[in-house]
């Protein structure tokens, strides 16, 4: 009955175009209705409880160290190095997307700020090269899905916040899954181009290389600074956070000399407003979580998926269905919030280990973001690329799929993400 309740009434909200923040606070009023200990205040003093979490001031700077990544020219400088280093070859523009979407990836932690940059400097290039513009933004949106896999990544302290899980074991354990899931990009790009009749750029000389490696020398330093950190312990991932802010300001203000005083104060309003949405979802859904617990929803789904908790991997593959399914309806942040606390039960039952639960299941998350009809990066790359969503979608399947095969992959063996993550350690 209880688990009936809550969907019911999630679902319902939702089914009448409630705001998910919104709907995540009726789901929680209506379990507590339910339970008969409604209580205004207790359900104030969660909201509130959410939201003041040290861990979570990570999300603010890492936002804004996207913006800043974007305007200051650190996106532009990776896109030239990615594209004297591999745009020559034949499809060479596509892995130039792929490879500048990892080193994105590893100075913004979103997805969306990605996507935004690649589709407005690679976008236009690649369709002037003679490539399908469908399937350009098709690999463009995949491509930013290693934004929140790559660290640093906002996902990750988010699932980190919610479940009780080391958010710099995530971060480090997140590196070679995004790394593969670079890969799993690349030969599908090579398969779907290799008899396509284009003319890439002319190969660029020894000298453009230095020189551009030598101009992006201050951008690619950043992921470094903050790996290293994280992995001799000088700072924490929030710490981790404000270096990445202030280092990208820096760069962009003193080196690069590209962003200006009057653009700050944009650039920090819409970092807010960003964070303003996320914290308040995060808020939200303690109220929901905290609800979850004390009406045990999560022993009722225990001893529902009670023959599966000896049988690990299969575990593993159900709840990874569940979570494309409600992917393909919800933006990534409501789904982690949601689907952390009923499924962390069922982890800990089954002994898996949560930091390799949590890569799977941002990479589950992640991929969710170009999965229709809400795909968020898709309805980005559309609107930068003044293009219809369905275009976009049309162009997206080949590299989703191919993205999910990788993802049931690392759930059948596991040792591929955590004997990587160990040697990290």
């Amino acid at each position: 009955m209880t688990i009936a309740i809550f969907l019911t009434a999630l679902l319902g909200a939702m089914a009448l175009g409630v705001p998910i923040a919104f709907s995540l606070l009726i789901t929680g009023a209506a379990l507590m209705w339910h339970l008969d200990m409604f209580d205004a205040q207790i359900l104030a003093q969660n909201v509130i409880e959410g939201a003041n979490s040290f861990p979570l001031l990570a999300v603010p700077f890492f936002m804004l160290a996207g913006e800043v990544m974007n305007t200051g020219g650190l996106s532009r400088r990776i896109v030239n190095l990615a594209m004297t280093l591999v745009g020559h070859v034949r499809g060479g523009l596509g892995y130039v997307a792929i490879l500048a979407a990892a080193l994105m990836s590893a100075l913004s932690g979103s997805a969306v700020a990605d996507a935004a940059a690649l589709a407005a400097l690679l976008l236009p290039m690649m369709i002037k090269a003679g490539h399908d513009k469908s399937r350009s933004a098709g690999l463009l949106s995949a491509s930013a899905v290693m934004g929140p896999i790559i660290p640093p990544s906002i996902g990750f302290v988010i699932f980190g916040v919610a479940a009780n899980v080391s958010i710099s074991k995530l971060f480090i354990a997140g590196i070679v899954p995004g790394i593969m899931l670079g890969a799993s990009l690349w030969v599908t790009w090579w398969w779907l181009v290799r008899k396509e009749k284009t003319e890439p750029p002319p190969r660029a000389s020894r000298q453009q290389v230095v020189t551009a490696f030598k101009d992006a020398t201050f951008a690619i330093g950043l992921p470094l600074i903050v790996l290293v950190g994280l992995k001799f312990g000088v700072f924490t991932p929030t710490e981790a956070a404000v270096v990445a802010a202030v280092y990208a300001l820096f760069v962009s203000m003193v080196i690069y000399r590209e962003l200006k005083f009057s653009q700050l104060y944009a650039l920090f309003a819409s970092a807010a407003q960003t964070t303003a949405v996320v914290m308040f979802l995060v808020a939200a859904a303690m109220v929901s979580a905290w609800m979850i617990t004390v009406a045990n929803l999560p022993a009722e789904l225990v001893s529902l998926l009670q023959p599966l908790l000896d049988r690990p991997i299969l575990l593993m593959f159900v709840m990874m269905l569940i979570t494309m399914l409600v992917g393909t309806a919800m933006d990534m942040t409501p789904t982690i919030l949601i689907l952390t606390p009923v499924f962390m039960p069922l982890v800990k039952a089954a002994g898996i280990d949560p930091v390799y639960f949590g890569v799977l299941f941002i990479i589950n998350n992640s991929i969710g973001l170009i999965t229709p009809p809400v795909g968020t990066i898709l309805s980005t790359v559309a609107g930068v690329g003044k293009m219809s969503m369905d275009a976009v979608t049309k162009g997206v399947w080949p590299f989703m799929i191919a993205q999910f095969i990788l993802m049931f992959l690392l759930v059948f063996f596991p040792s591929l993400v955590m004997v990587p993550a160990r040697w990290f350690y």
